[in-house]
């Protein structure tokens, strides 16, 4: 068992792209993980608010929404550390763009880590460990 059910640590990873947020969930289920998943900015707001997770991972890069507003991971770390649900959340972002990672901006927002794409499986676990603590399995 990775996991005991009652330390089980619930992860909400965030992409626009829905093949990269099943594989993270894949590999975080297998660990021991709960996973919740969105896909833009107002739903990681939301869910961060509704669930509060022990961890996001989010992605930087977003296209606009429909409203034609520019989303990005920066965006919705400050709107996550203003609100007072979410405010202590760890964050760990990702891009599969080197351009767009601003390290200042990414600590100053309040990322514990980033990591680029494509992900490799073993780095994020250690991230999520370290954030969440030692109950995530690091065996597969």
């Amino acid at each position: 068992m990775n996991l005991e059910k009652h330390t089980t640590q619930r992860v909400l990873i965030v992409d626009d792209n829905p093949v990269i947020v099943q594989a993270i969930a894949a590999v975080l289920d297998l660990h021991g993980c709960e996973t919740l998943e969105a896909s833009n900015g107002p739903d990681a707001i939301a869910l961060a608010r509704e669930e509060k997770p022990d961890l996001i991972v989010l992605d930087l890069n977003f296209p606009p929404d429909s409203n034609g507003v520019a989303w990005d991971g920066y965006r919705i770390m400050d709107y996550l550390r203003s609100m007072k649900e979410s405010r202590t959340i760890p964050i760990i972002t990702i891009t599969g763009y080197p351009d767009s990672l601003d390290m200042e901006r990414n600590l100053d927002s309040g990322a514990i880590g980033f990591l680029y794409k494509p992900l490799d499986h073993g780095d994020l676990l250690r991230l999520v460990r370290g954030a969440v603590g030692a109950t995530v399995s690091m065996a597969a």
